[in-house]
């Protein structure tokens, strides 16, 4: 193949040795961008394994359990040891953190950066602290130097520029992306239910999620109490790891919810699509800071219908398709409503068909010539 356009992509991990929706679409895109006659070589965290697994296409910089200090030395060493031998003509940022240390390198370069979520925010609401001074700066660094930057949703692009001071015209919207024909999941509900081994006659509910703060997920136990009185064999499925699963597994035994729920932790690739075929429906709960939510668009592929809060980009995903999905507000009493009345047929389920066919919006085929354009656009 000849490629018309060379990129250097600066991301954070490496998908498959560490799971989360900002290192999915790195590991997706750079298989895609050569649909569009786009060369890319990539730099992580991760393992040796990488530069053997992609063919040298994506190198290490460093590994995971290195001080920071340490790998963000490697970061500005390997980008600009990469600049010099690949000589791209743009260079993609995924995080801010890792581009920071070579930012007068990107300079000389037509920059865009993948915003995937504003860091220093993320991190408060995780620890319940204000916001850390530190990390604003290296975000806001980064992302004014960018020729443009791609944002998941309108949500994001407020927050670009409200809180970051990023001129609008710079700014373009692109939806997160998924491989449709991967959740092409053709047997039924039921048959995946055996499968997997869930129960064939509970109504179930799904989510996946990494196990921290803004997910909503301790509003979703209590709304999960409150349901539990119309729907006694309510089944919750949670997959995800992260730092309050303990707590988690507490609350539910203290709110009586031990029957009601599974945690299944960790879910691979091979059964994900299963597991959201399973269920009745995907709840997705978060209660702030939600650029897109790659599984909304994940479980629609599979035909399995979704309930989202109305926070960040999910509403600007579920809307179009049916906004009876989205619930008033993303507290528990809100989504307790929601979840009795989808139970009780109040609000009308779709069909797997009608979900499926949606979810071809956000087919990497589709997307990735948006990311294209935008690219050539900064080149330009």
């Amino acid at each position: 193949m000849t490629y018309n356009i060379r990129t250097l992509q600066l991301g954070s991990s490496w998908f498959p040795e560490h799971s989360g929706g900002l290192e999915r679409y790195y590991f997706d895109l750079i298989q895609h961008l050569p649909t569009q006659n786009i060369q890319s070589r990539g730099l992580v965290i991760g393992t040796n394994a990488v530069e053997k697994n992609t063919n040298n296409q994506v190198r290490a910089f460093s590994q995971k359990n290195l001080p920071l200090l340490q790998r963000l030395y490697n970061a500005r060493i390997s980008t600009n040891k990469l600049i010099n031998e690949f000589n791209p003509d743009l260079v993609c940022v995924h995080f801010a953190l890792y581009g920071f240390p070579a930012s007068d390198l990107l300079s000389r370069r037509a920059l865009v950066v993948h915003f995937h979520g504003p860091w220093a925010q993320e991190t408060a609401v995780e620890n319940g602290k204000n916001r850390s001074a530190i990390k604003y700066y290296i975000e806001k660094t980064v992302y004014q130097k960018a020729n443009k930057l791609i944002v998941l949703s309108e949500a994001f692009k407020e927050i670009l520029i409200k809180d970051y001071r990023i001129p609008a015209d710079r700014i373009s919207v692109v939806s997160g992306a998924i491989d449709t024909e991967k959740f092409n999941i053709t047997i039924g509900k039921l048959e995946a239910r055996e499968k997997l081994g869930w129960p064939t006659d509970r109504p179930t509910l799904f989510v996946v999620r990494r196990l921290s703060r803004r997910m909503g997920l301790e509003n979703l136990l209590t709304a999960l109490k409150e349901v539990r009185k119309k729907f006694p064999d309510i089944l919750l499925m949670l997959a995800g790891k992260g730092n309050i699963a303990n707590e988690l597994a507490k609350n539910a035994d203290e709110m009586g919810l031990k029957n009601n729920i599974r945690f299944l932790g960790f879910v691979p690739d091979d059964n994900l699509s299963l597991a959201y075929r399973a269920a009745d429906f995907t709840v997705v709960p978060s209660t702030s800071l939600e650029g897109f939510g790659l599984i909304t668009a994940e479980s629609m592929a599979t035909g399995t219908p979704v309930l989202v809060t109305p926070v960040g980009g999910l509403p600007e995903i579920i809307s179009p398709f049916n906004p009876e999905w989205i619930t008033r507000d993303s507290g528990s009493g809100a989504i307790a409503d929601s979840i009795n009345s989808i139970l009780s047929g109040t609000i009308k389920t779709p069909s797997p068909e009608s979900c499926q066919d949606y979810a071809n919006r956000y087919d990497w085929k589709v997307v990735t010539p948006k990311i294209s354009a935008i690219y050539r656009e900064a080149i330009s």
